[in-house]
């Protein structure tokens, strides 16, 4: 369970604005802390420069879990899993944000923001932050993530 006086990191490009603002509206509202990495509006940038720097607060132990948002998902989840460390999953549901707690240890959900709509966005978001790690069986499989070579 999420505790609310932990700060999440939030991080998006242009695509993922109006989503974040969104969330955080909402995250605002229900008490939760963040720390927004960017980026500030719709104007186009380059989605790496963002998640690098969600990623680095992650890696750095700054934030225990990070929401990042691109267009598709895809790109910010390819820049954040490049951290040891991270293990970003891309979610378009709620459902998918559930198992990705509970079976995978994420912590850090990648959004689609042109293919999620903002109530799945933020069923998933709080499913996200109130699902606990199962481990057993799955804590086996979550530790041979990061084994490289």
């Amino acid at each position: 369970m999420w505790d609310k006086s932990q700060i999440l990191a939030l991080a998006s490009d242009h695509a993922g604005f109006e989503l974040k603002s969104f969330l955080i509206k909402i995250l605002k509202e229900e008490g939760y802390q963040f720390q927004d990495y960017g980026a500030f509006s719709t104007e186009s940038v380059d989605y790496p420069d963002f998640a690098h720097k969600l990623a680095k607060s992650v890696h750095a132990g700054l934030h225990t879990r990070g929401i990042v948002i691109c267009g598709s998902g895809n790109g910010v989840c390819m820049v954040v899993n490049k951290y040891e460390g991270i293990r970003g999953a891309l979610c378009w549901n709620s459902e998918q944000a559930e198992l990705t707690r509970r079976h995978n240890d994420a912590n850090v959900l990648c959004l689609p923001g042109r293919f999620i709509d903002f109530d799945d966005a933020i069923k998933a978001v709080k499913l996200f932050l109130n699902t606990d790690f199962e481990g057993g069986r799955h804590k086996t499989r979550v530790d041979k993530i990061n084994i490289i070579g």
